[in-house]
């Protein structure tokens, strides 16, 4: 790191984590001694998995380590004004061009959701980092802590065991995974201890009115169309305790829009009276007959164990699971398992 980045830099040494008694030390341990570190999340990435890797990518080069990013699929537009986003590569990637010692794995539950084959990880010690009480511990080294509101947040603590400063960008990229994952704040885990971070985010240089600018209000018209088409699909249920909405191809097509006009289309059913458990299907852009399920919940339904019956997972309030079948059979199965949470 240049002498002014480092005076731009915060020490972390006054900061308080949200959590002390986790043990980062495994990690740091493994991070030292580490030649070439790859980072990388889930597949579909969201705000939580891009903000964590793209914190924890600028931490470690500024400590002089050699990093990669990659990930199974695109960094999502909305998060491209994020420094190092032109730094991720994806898709698939043979085990003979991958030479990291230490993979890390963010904000992913279970193996299989980072997208890649078995020989991937060959030759590579591999770490998981995660908060999402449904993980799989798949990892060499696990580091999953549900009690914490997003895998961003875990970095923040992480960077505070390792004693880096936060630059801007750190800190911004932090601050991107946290409002993401925690719903703008308003989420049950939006605990006084994470306000205190957020200040101390913003306090490293972060932006919030920027950073939601461009996650929130940077919406192509394709996005208000699809909204709209999604809309018109809106049914409630269970005595109007859970509301349901749908996108299949026709709809993308007709509309313009992709998948990533989709992200958070799920709040507008959660968000009506009354309403316990949103129910958002989809269908794969590139699998016929392969959808997936979002689940929202608003206060005592548990959608991350609803989620589990139809082999997902994610947490209390916030789910989801892949399904196969046709549009009316995977509707079928979640009317189901929907009915008997809700009682």
């Amino acid at each position: 790191m240049s002498a002014s980045a480092l005076s731009e830099a915060v020490t972390t040494q006054n900061i308080q984590p949200l959590f002390p008694d986790v043990d980062w030390q495994p990690v740091i341990d493994a991070i030292a001694s580490a030649d070439k570190i790859l980072l990388t999340t889930h597949c579909n990435p969201d705000g939580d998995g891009i903000g964590s890797q793209q914190a924890m990518y600028d931490a470690l080069i500024a400590m002089g380590k050699n990093v990669v990013m990659h990930n199974c699929d695109g960094v999502p537009r909305i998060y491209s004004f994020l420094k190092y986003t032109d730094q991720v590569t994806m898709g698939s990637w043979s085990a003979d061009s991958q030479d990291a010692d230490l993979v890390i794995a963010l904000d992913c539950g279970a193996k299989g959701r980072l997208g890649m084959a078995d020989s991937f990880y060959e030759g590579a010690q591999l770490i998981n980092i995660d908060h999402h009480v449904s993980n799989k511990y798949f990892a060499d080294i696990n580091i999953v802590d549900a009690r914490y509101c997003a895998t961003g947040a875990m970095i923040f603590d992480m960077l505070i065991a390792m004693d880096i400063a936060l630059t801007k960008f750190t800190a911004s990229a932090i601050y991107a995974a946290v409002l993401t994952d925690t719903a703008s704040f308003r989420l049950s885990n939006a605990t006084a201890a994470v306000y205190r971070m957020a200040a101390d985010l913003i306090d490293a240089g972060a932006e919030p009115w920027p950073i939601s600018i461009n996650i929130y209000e940077s919406q192509p018209v394709a996005g208000l169309n699809i909204l709209k088409s999604c809309l018109d699909t809106l049914e409630l249920r269970d005595d109007n305790r859970s509301a349901w909405i749908h996108v299949t191809h026709d709809m993308y097509e007709k509309t313009g829009a992709d998948v990533e006009d989709a992200e958070g289309l799920i709040d507008y059913a959660r968000s009506i009276d009354g309403v316990e458990v949103a129910v958002f299907i989809r269908c794969d852009e590139n699998h016929e007959h392969f959808w997936k399920v979002s689940f929202r919940g608003k206060t005592t339904a548990d959608v991350g164990a609803l989620a589990a019956t139809l082999g997902g997972g994610g947490h209390k309030h916030a789910a989801g699971c892949s399904m196969r079948g046709s549009f009316e059979e995977v509707r079928s199965a979640v009317e189901m398992a929907v009915s008997q949470i809700l009682g």
